[in-house]
């Protein structure tokens, strides 16, 4: 297949790169020292799937005849970026992103594309320019548009070493990877990684309470949370369960997957590189759709004010002072 990746940073570099391995004629659009050392010297894989370096082009504008375009840009990037693909309306689309919103956009900028969604379990990080580390070797979710889906799930087969499932219902899953993506924003703003967020006995404590408001808010919106990796229904009981400490099991799951390599998540390694976090498209969906279903986010409003707080300021707070400002928080649950 020929198929195009726009924004390949972290996610969408590792894709293309096993796109690449696997056969497919692959360009990517990437920005700035990224796109210029993937056009000098290729796209190099290490990590958990193995060290690749993959030949793709690097394009500004994307040209007919695609069978697949792969969208990996922040959401919040999502628009701007779409202006490259212009001239491919109508080309299948998979969307893969942190949070919720990106999928708008793509069908808004290409209305005769139909869209699937794809939602990676996988752990990357951009170590440096033209290079991604896999960290954590996981599967890979499917759902949208069948016409899509049709398209873009050979392909993924074909070139993860992991299993690439299809869901039967993609926003109740969608709800599933945005409480897991929770991990995200205690991380962005202490600097540290998700192993060492879990590891921190206060720091664990809020963000199961970030999760439990995330399982609450889904509830109140009437979805069904299903399993994608290491949370489904099981361990959504557990967070909505009376016993708060029993809840915790959940955030030390996730990072008993994620290995012994320190894991940074997708928004501390976007304060590391200077750029704007994902962090309204996911702990701010969540306060968003809280208010609407008169559910109160406390710990999900602080985290997307402390994210944008240290966006500002460069500086990371220490776990103490989060905690701090946790209780001093207006409401409280």
């Amino acid at each position: 297949m020929r198929i195009a990746v726009l924004g390949a940073g972290a996610v969408g570099g590792t894709l293309a790169a096993l796109l690449h391995r696997a056969g497919h004629d692959v360009v990517v659009t990437a920005r700035g020292e990224h796109g210029a050392a993937i056009a000098r010297d290729g796209l190099l894989l290490t990590g958990g799937w193995g060290d690749h370096r993959a030949r793709v082009r690097v394009v500004d504008a994307l040209v007919a005849p695609l069978d697949l375009l792969v969208v990996t840009t922040k959401v919040h990037d999502t628009a701007a970026a779409l202006e490259a693909a212009a001239r491919i309306d109508g080309t299948p689309a998979l969307v893969v992103q942190n949070g919720l919103g990106g999928e708008a956009a793509v069908r808004d900028a290409l209305p005769h594309s139909p869209v699937a969604i794809g939602l990676a379990l996988f752990a990357a990080s951009l170590l440096e320019p033209g290079h991604v580390d896999v960290t954590g070797p996981n599967p890979l979710v499917l759902g949208g548009d069948p016409a899509a889906v049709a398209v873009a799930l050979p392909a993924l087969r074909s070139a993860l070493p992991a299993e690439v499932t299809v869901a039967d219902d993609i926003v109740g899953a969608q709800w599933t990877k945005l409480l897991v993506n929770q991990v995200n924003a205690l991380p962005a703003v202490t600097g540290l990684s998700v192993q060492e967020v879990v590891a921190h006995d206060g720091l664990r404590a809020v963000l199961t309470r970030g999760m439990r408001e995330t399982a609450t808010v889904a509830r109140a919106k009437g979805l069904h949370l299903a399993r994608i990796g290491a949370v489904g229904p099981d361990e959504v009981a557990l967070l909505l369960s009376d016993d708060p400490a029993a809840g915790e099991a959940v955030p030390r799951a996730l990072a008993a997957r994620m290995g012994d390599v320190p894991n940074p998540a997708s928004t501390l390694q976007s304060i590391r590189r200077g750029r704007a976090t994902e962090i309204d498209a996911l702990n701010g969906v969540v306060v968003a759709a809280g208010a609407e279903g008169g559910v109160a986010t406390p710990v999900n409003a602080l985290m997307v004010e402390l994210v944008h707080e240290v966006e500002r300021t460069g500086e990371f707070l220490d776990p103490a002072a989060v905690l701090a400002r946790l209780s001093a928080s207006p409401a409280q649950d």
